[in-house]
């Protein structure tokens, strides 16, 4: 279900003709957002027809099944058709005369704002191209294409997993993750709570600062601060006036909130995947940019090949680029091998430098240098020990990144394999949260998150933390 119990679906279409114009079939099925689950097929021989005809009767026969389903539904509409999409879109104009009228009752089944349109590979769209060969086989048989004996759903891969993996478009990746948020909601409130599995020692550091933070509150009103325990650890303060200097990704005041405007077209969706483990993971040490570049242990290796998996069934991602550090190298090549993909290294992606924290555990830095581990605490712009990176530099070295992976990727599904504090930050300046957010984030090894990034400016966190892939 979406916002206010609203029904989504997805719906995959496709055409063919043999010979063009030719011997002519369409296949569609209807999936629900949430699931995955194959809700409807249909496919229909045609007689003679052009390719163009076939695939828009295609698209008329799955939005027609979703209407039947539900009239009030969202739909996600999922073609390997460029034509079609553009033209439904409204990017394009239908001039053949055979379309006109095609186009114009697809566009009636449902209002304008409950259907969007992306336009995919034709080996993402494998389901309704089967059903399609499947009603032109029938007819060149003189027979019907009957659901009974149709393999379409047996011979092709669920392209819409369970609910809880990330988004290969906006309708449908936000179903999913509203639907892993609600399941994740329900099971931690029936299981007793864990310590946070981090390896960035961030989790550590927002216990700390809250006390800090606490105690500076007392002073300043006169009382006694109680001392800060040995196993707290620090939450971030308000930045300073000047702290601010990244570009988030604000909304523009004409198309403000959730629903993107029906002619901005398919999102930019990345999908920021955490590192696997290393050996410093366990014993949440500062691991930067600018340490020893670990490599994955032999925990962090079976991470990566559970989540190339679920990325593999969910058969959404279009290319894989990846911090050059050794941990997410090894984890992008793991999961664009399975994928059948290459891999881009983008410098942007990098870990904050650490500076001379790197390889100290959050205890070992605030016995050593105390007044520097506050002073990176209180404001986004302090350096750690040593010279390395502010949390603004990594800001304003992230949005850069964004923005330029966005403008290459418009209207793809991208994963980008990078590290705690880059993710965090996406994810930050999408909300367009303050600096001190970073340290109220959990992000796990080997975790799943989206955003997608629309052609007005607006950003959409779709998925974040998502571990559900690494469950036995």
């Amino acid at each position: 279900m979406g916002a206010l119990g609203v029904r989504e679906f997805i719906v995959e279409a496709d055409g063919g003709s043999r010979g063009n114009p030719g011997p002519a079939g369409y296949g569609a099925v209807v999936r629900d957002a949430a699931t995955g689950e194959t809700l409807a097929e249909a496919a229909e021989y045609l007689g003679v027809a052009t390719n163009n005809v076939a695939e828009y009767s295609g698209l008329l026969a799955g939005l027609r099944a979703a209407r039947a389903l539900d009239p009030a539904a969202r739909v996600h509409v999922r073609m390997d058709s460029k034509l079609v999409v553009e033209q439904m879109s409204g990017r394009w104009k239908i001039k053949h005369p055979a379309m006109k009228p095609l186009a114009t009752e697809a566009r009636s089944l449902f209002p304008p704002d409950q259907v969007t349109y992306e336009w995919i590979p034709r080996e993402q769209n494998k389901h309704a191209d089967r059903l399609a060969n499947e009603a032109m086989d029938a007819g060149a048989k003189g027979e019907q294409w009957s659901a009974s004996t149709s393999r379409a759903a047996l011979d092709t891969p669920a392209a819409v997993p369970e609910p809880s993996g990330p988004p290969g478009d906006a309708a449908a990746g936000a179903a999913r993750a509203r639907a892993a948020l609600a399941e994740g909601r329900s099971a931690a409130a029936a299981r007793p709570a864990v310590a946070p599995a981090e390896d960035d020692v961030e989790a550590e550091a927002v216990r700390e600062a809250e006390a800090v933070r606490e105690a500076e509150a007392v002073r300043e009103a006169g009382g006694t601060a109680a001392p800060v325990p040995e196993e707290a650890a620090p939450a971030g303060k308000q930045p300073s006036s000047s702290a601010v200097k990244e570009t988030p990704a604000a909304p523009t005041e004409q198309h403000r909130g959730w629903s993107a405007a029906p002619d901005l077209g398919a999102p930019a969706t990345l999908v920021l995947l955490r590192h696997g483990e290393t050996p410093l993971t366990p014993q949440k040490r500062f691991s930067g940019s600018g340490g020893t570049d670990p490599s994955l242990s032999a925990a962090g290796r079976e991470q990566a090949y559970r989540v190339a998996e679920a990325l593999a069934r969910r058969g959404t991602i279009q290319a894989v680029v990846s911090s050059p550090l050794a941990r997410t190298r090894e984890t992008a090549e793991i999961v664009a091998a399975r994928l059948g993909l290459d891999v881009a290294v983008e410098e942007g992606l990098r870990e904050t430098d650490f500076g001379a924290w790197e390889g100290l555990t959050f205890g070992e830095v605030r016995e050593r240098h105390p007044d520097d581990l506050n002073a990176w605490l209180a404001d986004p712009e302090a350096r750690p020990t040593g010279g390395g990176e502010s949390f603004a530099e990594t800001a304003a070295r992230i949005a850069a990144t964004r923005d330029k992976l966005v403008a290459a990727h418009a209207g793809r599904t991208v994963l980008l394999v990078s590290h705690v504090t880059p993710i965090k930050t996406f994810v930050r300046l999408a909300l367009g949260a303050p600096p001190e957010s970073l340290f109220r984030m959990e992000l796990s090894a080997a975790s799943l998150s989206a955003v997608a990034y629309y052609a007005d400016g607006n950003a959409s966190v779709r998925l974040f933390n998502d571990t559900s892939h690494l469950r036995p």
